[in-house]
């Protein structure tokens, strides 16, 4: 039998008698290692049954009973499950130096490859933000009303007919363009607003550019003479002006007799400040 410390003889593990768990662990404890001894079917039957114990013992859950399992596959599925267990058991923090370095090195690699290609997009984004916005500033925009300043040019007479030009004239400081058709109110001398139709001319208006201090016109056409049931006139004081595709107005001088209901024929903004 054994006792603490030392074997006093070899234990007598026998050689064709099936081998307990205890004679098994006295084996292992005796020898540290696997004894050689002649190999028979019983041999190997006891050795499975010795590294079934030594896994229930690591908490694997594996029971003596499994020993009945082929050698070879035993023992490479306990050998598997001590690696497990030791992985499980590293302290989280501590990986290898090699495992940081080789994290810190990829780390810098992803870093090095798509931190630079995203900051080259970014810049090419930027550029091309720049670029469209000097573009966009070149080119000269629509004239505003603060911008501009109108007057009504001289009249022309001919049998009861008044044409003038209303002269748009650019002094913003900037080129600027207009386009289209002015709107148009008639005011009279106490401020109250007089009827007023504005009639649109069937001409195709175009952009006209205008440079700081140049102008455009409009040619203005209306009657004198009484029409239908009309048997006076009013009389106009002042004009009121709405630049093309603007909401804000300006205000000018307009001395005229406006009859036909206050009609006003307009033709579309063309370059130049005279008919």
């Amino acid at each position: 039998m054994l006792r603490k410390g030392r074997f006093h003889r070899r234990p007598d593990f026998g050689t064709d008698a099936p081998m307990s768990p205890e004679r098994a662990r006295e084996l292992i404890a005796w020898t540290g290692r696997p004894m050689v001894m002649r190999i028979t079917n019983t041999t190997l039957t006891a050795g499975a049954a010795a590294l079934a114990l030594l896994a229930a013992g690591c908490g694997t859950g594996t029971t003596p009973s499994a020993a009945a399992a082929p050698p070879a596959r035993t023992t490479t599925a306990h050998t598997t499950t001590t690696h497990t267990t030791t992985a499980h058991t590293t302290t989280p923090g501590t990986a290898p130096a090699a495992v940081d370095a080789g994290r810190a090195t990829a780390a810098s690699a992803v870093s090095a490859r798509y931190g630079s290609a995203a900051q080259s997009t970014a810049t090419r984004t930027v550029t091309a933000r720049t670029t469209a916005t000097r573009t966009t500033g070149a080119a000269p925009a629509r004239c505003r009303t603060t911008g501009l300043r109108a007057r009504v040019g001289r009249q022309d007479a001919g049998a009861g007919n008044r044409y003038a030009p209303l002269v748009l004239t650019n002094t913003s400081g900037k080129t600027c363009w207009v386009y289209g058709f002015v709107g148009l109110v008639l005011i009279d001398g106490r401020g109250d607003v007089l009827r007023t139709r504005t009639r649109r001319e069937s001409v195709t208006p175009h952009r006209v550019t205008l440079r700081p201090g140049a102008s455009a016109h409009a040619r203005l056409h209306w009657t004198v003479v009484p029409a239908g049931h009309e048997t006076r006139c009013p009389a106009s004081a002042r004009l009121m002006i709405i630049p093309p595709d603007e909401m804000a107005h300006l205000e000018v001088p307009f001395k005229a007799t406006v009859c036909d209901d206050g009609r006003i024929d307009a033709w579309p903004m063309a370059p130049g400040a005279g008919l």
